[in-house]
């Protein structure tokens, strides 16, 4: 499952889930339910055409408020069954069908993609714009930084963001950034 912390801001849990619920209610069989403090939303598609080709698609989103801000994870269905199914595939019809499992993990992640899309843009309408991380804590799971890491060392993100450029002394706006955003030049690691 992937998570993300999002430090400082206090979801709204029934509006976020009925945004996700909105998002996924067309196309997919949908229930929502609470776990003590946790909301959970699960979502799937299936069909047997689905379950034998390998297609069918299953979601679930956890949104947990916690101390100074909210978690909010987000797992797919295990990808060996597309690539059970491909090999498969591939043995049966010299390769011909091995587009189906990758179609389906095409729209796998895709789902993904628009349901943090929709959870990010909640946020940012509840923090009234860009949500920062906490100074000296992970932007991505919350831990606290060590000073000077490059990465976190609970989940392993990025955090040169707010890092000065060795050669103009810029700060830093993007984590995954190779070159300076004032400058231009290759920042070091």
């Amino acid at each position: 499952m992937e998570s993300r912390y999002y430090p400082g801001v206090e979801a709204d849990t029934i509006k976020l889930m009925t945004e996700l619920r909105d998002l996924l209610d067309e196309d997919f069989e949908v229930q929502t339910m609470q776990v003590s403090a946790t909301a959970v939303l699960q979502a799937r598609k299936s069909s047997t055409l689905r379950d034998i080709t390998g297609l069918s698609a299953a979601l679930t989103i956890k949104i947990t408020p916690e101390t100074g801000g909210t978690r909010v994870e987000i797992g797919m269905q295990k990808w060996f069954d597309k690539a059970a199914v491909a090999a498969v595939a591939l043995a049966l019809s010299a390769g011909l069908l091995l587009a189906l499992p990758a179609l389906g993990a095409y729209w796998q992640y895709k789902l993904t993609e628009d349901a943090w899309k929709l959870i990010e843009n909640h946020i940012a309408r509840k923090a009234g714009g860009y949500v920062p991380p906490m100074p000296g804590r992970c932007g991505t799971c919350g831990a606290a930084a060590t000073a000077g890491a490059t990465y976190c060392s609970g989940c392993g993100a990025n955090l040169r963001a707010g890092l000065s450029c060795a050669a103009c002394g810029a700060v830093q706006k993007d984590a995954n950034a190779r070159f300076c955003n004032s400058c231009g030049k290759p920042l070091t690691s």
